[in-house]
């Protein structure tokens, strides 16, 4: 069952945003956001955090350009997502600039699997570095900064993964989650985490002279790539966040734009000079996405890292038809988990949290499986992906109310040889397994989750900002809208109002093409994915969108959730 619940909207804080200028209609979702004062709608530059503030950032910094006024080399080792791709491009091309000697590594999904493992720094030793560098990983790496160390390497840690226990020895952490940081900006992505360090590092340099005499570079330029990596790796979206996706998004749409994002723009068929959070969410994010998932992500930094405008290009390309790839396996496991799940009871306590296998599932695809499933039935969802000696490799999707790591540390706690490693946030996790424990884990899994939700979690709630004015419903509201950054923690508007439906037809065999009234005025609306009829008079949660075709626009409802009025 889903239901409609409209957002509070403080009053106070709405008429406070109304008297500093801010349009009615704003004032009244960034209210219902949190927002009670025009200082948080400040997003320029200067009101960042301060790089200081960021604990270890600091000594980062100086381990940095000691090893830049030596002349060491250094290796990044990055992550297989959007976010550590875009993270090893930021300090590859920000520490190049800086006159640095550094290269990069990212590990292989299926062979080598996540994070600084013994076997990646084996890798790295073959750059003969003196400086190791973790991007969006490294938290929970004991084994392979011991064997770093060993090796004689300084390590530095940059990560926003949530911490274990135990911290790895490594000379420092910059991670605004481990212990003692007290860095407001808990929700930096891995991109943002190593972004400030360069920031840190500028400054070092900037102390010690090392860039005087010369045109100092300007890591504002690199401000695409953080907001990419932001928004892709679905992090809160807090004032800090939203300052550095909104500086991002400027840049991009004035042009000031690496040419492999450009690239990607233009392989995604998607207008750079209107760049929005949804453009780098759902079309570029995927792309670059898709090479860690079934490929290599060292295609994707490579795109990134392009100053070739054909290079960068050719990149893309390859990118975007590794994402039609992508999509085409997604849909056969998808529709091996409908089969798994047409048993599924929405009232039987079994299903509180969903365990899936199969055993030819492709382990990178799998989070996105157990994403779909999680949308569909609204349930924790983890599905496993064979990996290597017997292990299940498994990626979770959760919802509000269930803090997927911590359910898998109770998991794990409760029964000590159940999960081998684990690691992750609230709402997305990762996992290995013994295959044969597999219905051990389910079953704990299940009876976790079912401890931790209450019955009221279990029901799909979809959070709106009221109705709109027919006369509200336009191009213009549109494009206010999506002029704003709006994201996980600060999400986009949905508006619920009651219409009448005036015709209905299926495009594609696969989407609802609709034609609605309201107060007189004709409104187009979509649900994708959807073929059931409906009703003469519906009650619709629906975001705006602008529909471009054959060079006119017009505003058009993305239909949410339906139900009788």
């Amino acid at each position: 069952m889903t239901t409609i619940h409209p957002r509070e909207m403080p009053s106070r804080a709405v008429s406070a945003l109304t008297a500093t200028g801010v349009s009615p209609l704003l004032a009244r979702l960034f209210a219902a956001r949190g927002v009670h004062s025009s200082a948080e709608l400040d997003l320029s530059f200067k009101a960042l955090l301060p790089p200081d503030t960021l604990t270890g950032a600091r000594e980062a910094a100086e381990v940095l350009a000691d090893a830049i006024e030596a002349g060491a080399r250094m290796v990044i080792v990055g992550d297989y997502d959007c976010d550590g791709a875009t993270a090893c491009a930021v300090g590859v091309r920000a520490l190049r600039a800086f006159g640095a000697d550094v290269h990069y590594l990212v590990p292989d999904r299926v062979h080598l699997g996540y994070g600084l493992t013994p076997s990646m720094v084996e890798l790295a030793a073959r750059f003969d570095p003196e400086v190791l560098i973790t991007v969006d990983n490294g938290i929970a790496s004991i084994e392979g900064i011991a064997e770093a160390r060993a090796r004689g390497m300084s390590t530095i840690i940059t990560d926003h993964h949530l911490p274990g226990e135990t911290l790895p020895d490594a000379d420092v952490i910059v991670n605004p989650n481990q212990p003692g940081c007290s860095f407001p900006g808990k929700s930096l992505a891995g991109v943002g985490v190593m972004f400030y360090v360069m920031l840190a590092l500028r400054a070092e340099l900037r102390m010690r002279g090392a860039l005087e005499g010369q045109r100092e570079p300007n890591l504002a330029n690199l401000l695409d790539l953080v907001a990419l990596g932001t928004v892709a790796d679905v992090v809160k979206l807090d004032h800090n966040n939203r300052i550095l996706v909104s500086q991002g998004l400027q840049r991009i749409r004035g042009g000031n734009i690496q040419p492999g994002v450009r690239a990607l723009f233009a392989v995604a068929g998607r207008d750079a000079a209107q760049a929005t959070a949804f453009d780098l969410g759902f079309a570029l994010g995927p792309r670059l996405n898709a090479a860690g998932r079934i490929a290599d992500m060292s295609l994707g930094i490579e795109c990134l890292l392009a100053d070739d405008a054909g290079q960068a290009l050719k990149l893309a390309r390859e990118l975007d038809r590794l994402n039609h790839e992508r999509r085409e396996i997604e849909v056969e496991m998808q529709e091996a988990a409908r089969r798994i799940l047409e048993a599924f009871d929405a009232d039987d306590d079994r299903y509180a949290g969903l365990t899936l296998f199969e055993s030819d599932w492709h382990p990178g695809v799998i989070g996105l499986v157990a994403s779909r499933v999680r949308e569909k039935l609204h349930r924790p969802t983890i599905a496993f992906a064979r990996g290597q000696d017997g292990e299940l490799k498994g990626s979770g999707r959760s919802i509000p109310g269930l803090h997927l790591r911590d359910a898998l540390e109770l998991v794990a706690r409760r029964d000590s040889g159940l999960v081998l490693r684990f690691g992750g946030h609230a709402m997305a996790a990762g996992l290995t397994i013994h295959e044969e424990k597999l219905p051990a884990f389910r079953d704990a899994f299940r009876e976790v989750a079912a401890s931790l939700l209450d019955p009221a979690d279990l029901q799909r709630r979809i959070d709106t900002d009221g109705p709109l004015e027919a006369a509200e419903i336009s191009l213009e509201t549109a494009r206010l809208l999506d002029r704003e950054v709006w994201g996980q923690g600060f999400p986009p508007p949905v508006f619920d109002n009651v219409f009448h439906v005036e015709r209905q037809r299926i495009l594609k065999e696969r989407h609802l093409k609709l034609e609605l009234s309201l107060g007189g005025t004709r409104l187009e609306a979509v649900r994708f994915n959807c073929t059931e009829h409906v009703p003469d008079i519906i009650h619709a949660a629906y975001r705006l969108s602008i529909n471009e075709y054959k060079g006119l626009s017009s505003v058009q409802l993305m239909l949410e959730h339906f139900g009788d009025a």
